[in-house]
């Protein structure tokens, strides 16, 4: 169990899990993901943190075949400018190891952002916490569950 897992199971909240053999040379974690699922890319979503001037992390999801866009983060957040958070920094406020943080049951409780696309679908998929595990849940209980805000973040 991580603690994206404990989280859900505590709250009781609708997910289901799914795990495959992670490959510690892919390319991309969430690509892959969505490739050894059998899933569209517009449906995985990765998790990314990026710091504000004000070195304020925040927590940017979006579908894995994208890109976020710091200037709209920023935008959506109220804050002057965003780059992507220094790893190490992000680790530590997640609890996470990089290509497995899950934007549910982070060590610290981060702004959270979803991108927008996520909100029409009937389900989405996220890191569970670990490389080669997925979460699928409902993007509003995701939503509801990190404290996050939709957003139009990702770029194509």
């Amino acid at each position: 169990m991580t603690p994206a897992l404990d989280l859900l199971k505590k709250v009781r909240a609708e997910h289901r899990i799914h795990s495959y053999e992670h490959d510690p040379k892919a390319a991309s974690y969430g690509l892959e993901a969505a490739e050894k699922l059998g899933l569209e890319p517009l449906q995985v979503f990765k998790t990314l943190l990026a710091s504000s001037e004000k070195a304020e992390l925040l927590v940017a999801v979006v579908p894995v075949a994208g890109t976020l866009d710091l200037k709209a983060l920023a935008q959506a957040a109220g804050v002057k400018k965003c780059e992507m958070a220094d790893p190490a920094a992000a680790q530590r406020a997640t609890g996470y190891l990089l290509g497995g943080i899950s934007p549910l049951g982070q060590k610290k409780r981060l702004r959270t952002f979803i991108d927008q696309s996520a909100r029409p679908l009937a389900s989405v998929f996220v890191s569970a916490g670990r490389r080669g595990l997925e979460v699928e849940l409902a993007p509003a209980v995701l939503a509801e569950h990190t404290q996050a805000q939709f957003a139009d973040i990702g770029r194509p």
